[in-house]
Order: C-alpha cells, then sequence, then structure tokens
C-alpha cells in the first residue's frame, strides 16, 4: 500500500464542505483541518503509483474551492501501533 500525504490549499470560507468532499472520496482515509500554510491534509492509500494520478490532480484537485496541493509519498510507516505489535509477539496474554 503506498501513503501520500496531501497538503491542501482551499478557499478559506469553504474549509468545513471541501474536507468532506475529499474526505468521501475513494482512497481517502483521513482529512485534517490544521493551522499553518495548509488549510487540509489528506492522507491518500492506494495500491498503485499511477493511482496517486487519479486521485490527487485527477480528484482532490478538481474540487472546487481546492487551489492547491502539495504531496508527499511516504516511504515507509511507523506507528504506534506496529510497535505494540511487534512488542508482543511471543507474549501470552
Amino acid at each position: 500500500m503506498i501513503t501520500a500525504i496531501v497538503l491542501i490549499k482551499t478557499s478559506v470560507d469553504r474549509i468545513p464542505e471541501i474536507a468532506e468532499q475529499i474526505a468521501a472520496l475513494e482512497s481517502v482515509s483521513e482529512v485534517f483541518s490544521v493551522t499553518g500554510t495548509y488549510d487540509l491534509i489528506a492522507m491518500v492509500r492506494v495500491r498503485r503509483h499511477d493511482d496517486l494520478a487519479e486521485v490527487i490532480p485527477g480528484r482532490i484537485s478538481k474540487i472546487p474551492g481546492v487551489e492547491g496541493t502539495d504531496t508527499h509519498v511516504a516511504f515507509r510507516t511507523y506507528s504506534q501501533h506496529d510497535l505494540e505489535a511487534a512488542f508482543a509477539i511471543g507474549l501470552d496474554s
């Protein structure tokens, strides 16, 4: 699974509506409203790199009010859930 972190600039008067539209897209797992240079951050998870082009410029960027995106593709994912599972290997509950 390929994970992309998409930083999104939007029309500030439509942030909630745009966030809801992005969150409803297939392959978008979460959308965060944030402070700073960008208005929203979307987590996109796809099976192939080619699918990123379909989701980000093909769908997210075409939502009215989306002014620009900056995409970062994850090389590796680390999470607390992964660490807990790794340390639990071989332990009886």
